[in-house]
């Protein structure tokens, strides 16, 4: 179960020490049925809690008895929680508590001192513990040996249970599974009521003994039918105090791999990319960092591409303009040497025509060259576009996912949050309607013993959680009828129509609250969160717009474009920032401007 979820900070260093003892053989009174079960799902649940010793106990004589306290007195000087639970017969005389061994027999009163053990002599043995003392007696059974026994002392007294008892040490807590002067029952099941309900609730991890005593009574209360009503008696300090550490919330694995990977999608280049992945070769984000490292790199290789077609056209029409020329000049000369061996009016005009020729081929040639060397340029800024889209691609891709795993997360703890807020109204709930009902007579039914009557911190326990249930309780369900509690009310008030007096949590208050079945208060969200489904959830805005400081979505300003004038009055080496060479460009993330 959850004890096995233990926490692994420092509060898994204390010393936590527990002695159980169960005695149900009476060799001279009648035997008990659940003692000893009842301690072994003690001792069980203990050592499930991860206590560092618990000798468990049977059947023990008052020399063994004995001997086992004092060894637990050495086993718990040095421990920081000691626990000392005893299940069998106890008696009370004369307002001092005793527990009853196996071999007692208790002919007469003078006997007490030599054959039990005294509550104060266990109390005394767990002084040298340092931070929690806690001593449970399922031991309020009715005294086999009242009838039996002879008084030596007339006014000496034998009471009905146990005595009510007040600590000298502090943070020192005694439980009774009775109060004071009341019999408790040892059950027809398998485990007493008392012993059933400590093994459900004593060792909750990080849940206050000053909580789990509470739970305890009240599930005992409603087992016996009002009848039997466990006791607690001392004191403990503002701490939290509890058997076992509460559970440590696993921290988020992707947390630190979220924030690099938002950095480097504001930067957006290749180097910012195998950076993150060097950091954080594995999970979710370093598949988006892979994915978009590939986009880029298909982009440079097409850009380099383009780069050695431009390179090659402008080398070939370079090499072709230099072979014209050289064949130009060649044939000129060579025609000039015929033309002055002929010395002719017809070679000369021949001369000329030929010139004229080669002069047409030779500029159609070079025009296609320049051409292709046009588009061989235009070729080369249409891959460099290609390579700016891409990397703009991939930061509005990085940004648009990390918003989503954002929202994710806020629509989940939010859920976590309403679901916890439901529970515990439910349950408090759930209690309130059980104790009502059993406070509630049944004409039918013989009279039972009159019942504990519900106290003002019961009201305003089960007004709080009825409040909160209805929408209009935003603060604890303790039992404090504090400034948020009136609030609560008045808001109550208002919304159902009611003048309830606000300054006191009344019956006629918690009947009305009670028989609301919807919800009565509307629900207020924070900023930045909207209304759905009846709970807060994270206000996600779209494409293009960002949550500005009122909690709403607006639509980011475009980029105001620059004049003609403006251009030509900026100097050329401002026209990008000093941190690099890139083309200039801004783009907005989570409501802020970035630039490359």
């Amino acid at each position: 179960g959850v004890l096995l979820l233990l926490s692994t900070g420092p509060a898994l260093a204390e010393k936590r020490v527990a002695l159980v003892v169960g005695i149900s053989k009476y060799q001279h009174a009648p035997q008990l049925t659940n003692p000893a079960r009842d301690a072994d799902a003690v001792a069980a649940l203990l050592k499930q809690a991860g206590f560092d010793v618990v000798n468990n106990q049977r059947d023990l004589g008052i020399v063994d008895l004995r001997r086992v306290i004092r060894e637990f007195s050495e086993t718990s000087r040095d421990a920081d929680i000691s626990v000392v639970y005893y299940a069998g017969h106890g008696i009370e005389v004369d307002g001092t508590n005793y527990l009853v061994p196996a071999d007692a027999k208790l002919a007469s009163d003078f006997d007490i001192e030599d054959e039990t053990i005294s509550l104060d002599r266990v109390l005394k043995a767990l002084e040298g513990t340092r931070r929690l003392r806690l001593v449970i007696l399922d031991a309020c059974r009715d005294n086999p040996f009242a009838n039996t026994m002879k008084r030596t002392v007339a006014s000496r007294s034998i009471g009905r249970g146990l005595a009510k008892i007040e600590p000298t040490m502090s943070d020192t807590l005694v439980a009774f599974a009775a109060k004071a002067g009341a019999v408790a029952s040892d059950g027809d099941g398998t485990n007493s009521p008392f012993a059933a309900a400590l093994v459900k609730y004593i060792a909750e991890p990080g849940l206050d003994l000053r909580i789990a005593f509470g739970r305890v009574r009240d599930a005992v209360l409603k087992t016996t039918g009002n009848r039997q009503e466990p006791f607690v008696y001392g004191s403990l300090g503002g701490q939290t105090m509890s058997l076992v550490p509460p559970v440590v919330k696993p921290a988020d694995p992707e947390a630190e791999a979220r924030v690099d990977y938002e950095l480097a999608a504001q930067v957006g280049t290749k180097e910012a990319w195998d950076s993150f992945l060097a950091s954080h070769p594995n999970g979710l984000y370093a598949n988006l960092a892979r994915a978009q490292t590939n986009k880029l790199a298909a982009a440079q290789q097409s850009r380099s591409k383009a780069d050695d077609a431009r390179r090659e056209a402008e080398e070939q029409a370079a090499q072709k303009a230099a072979e014209l020329r050289k064949q130009l000049e060649e044939q000129s000369i060579r025609q000039t040497a015929e033309a002055k061996q002929k010395l002719s009016e017809q070679a000369k005009k021949d001369l000329e025509e030929a010139r004229r020729q080669v002069a047409e081929q030779t500029k159609k040639q070079l025009d296609e060259a320049r051409r292709q060397v046009e588009l061989a340029q235009q070729q080369a800024e249409a891959a460099r576009q290609q390579v700016e889209e891409a990397k703009r691609q991939a930061i509005a891709e990085a940004q648009r996912q990390v918003e989503l795993a954002k929202s994710e997360q806020a629509k989940a703890e939010q859920a976590k949050a309403d679901q916890a807020n439901a529970d515990q109204a439910k349950r408090v709930a759930k209690d309130d309607t059980d104790k009502l009902a059993s406070l509630t007579p049944d004409p039918t039914t013989p009279k039972a013993p009159p019942s504990p009557q519900i106290d003002q911190t019961d009201i305003n326990r089960l007004l709080q959680a009825h409040l909160k249930r209805v929408g209009c309780n935003t603060g604890n369900v303790d039992g404090a009828w504090d400034d948020s509690s009136r609030k609560a009310l008045e808001l109550f008030n208002k919304n159902a129509n009611t003048r309830f007096d606000i300054k006191l949590a009344s019956l006629d208050a918690l009947d009305t609250v009670r028989s609301k079945t919807d919800r009565v208060c509307p629900l207020i969200c924070a900023k930045g969160q909207k209304e759905d489904g009846g709970r807060c959830v994270q206000i996600s805005c779209g494409s293009g717009s960002f949550l500005n400081s009122s909690g709403a979505c607006e639509k980011r300003p475009e980029p105001k474009a620059r004049t003609a004038d403006q251009e030509q009055a900026t100097p050329r080496h401002h026209a990008a920032p000093s941190g690099g060479g890139g083309g200039g460009k801004c783009f907005s993330f989570n409501g802020r401007s970035y630039c490359e």
